[in-house]
């Protein structure tokens, strides 16, 4: 049995301005792992056999990010807001049912 129920990261890789290629954390990606973490924590559904958000460095989907994969699963999502990291929170992380318009 896993110690986390379900268990994302989000990629907060910066490679900087002058970077040949995108990366997660010039668009966002670490205010909404912020964000995120918040909002699981206040509705007392983080911890063991709950959920767990974390950070993770490149994950090498640059081009299709900001990213973040939940796993067991192991569901790759983009996202531009809070709105996005809302309804992944509700639907798939509570009810586990991912969010196809979301999905990579």
């Amino acid at each position: 049995m896993s110690y986390y129920e379900r268990h994302v990261f989000f990629c907060v890789n910066d490679r900087g301005p002058d970077a040949e290629r995108p990366s997660c954390n010039r668009c966002g990606s670490a205010r909404m792992r912020d964000y995120a973490k918040a909002k699981i924590k206040q509705m007392e559904m983080a911890g063991e056999s709950k959920l767990r958000i974390n950070q993770a460095g490149c994950m090498d989907r640059c081009e299709q990010g900001p990213v973040c994969v939940v796993y067991p699963e192991g569901t790759w999502y983009t996202y531009v807001d809070e709105v996005d990291v809302d309804e992944i929170i509700e639907s798939h992380l509570i009810n586990g049912k991912p969010v196809k318009r979301l999905m990579i």
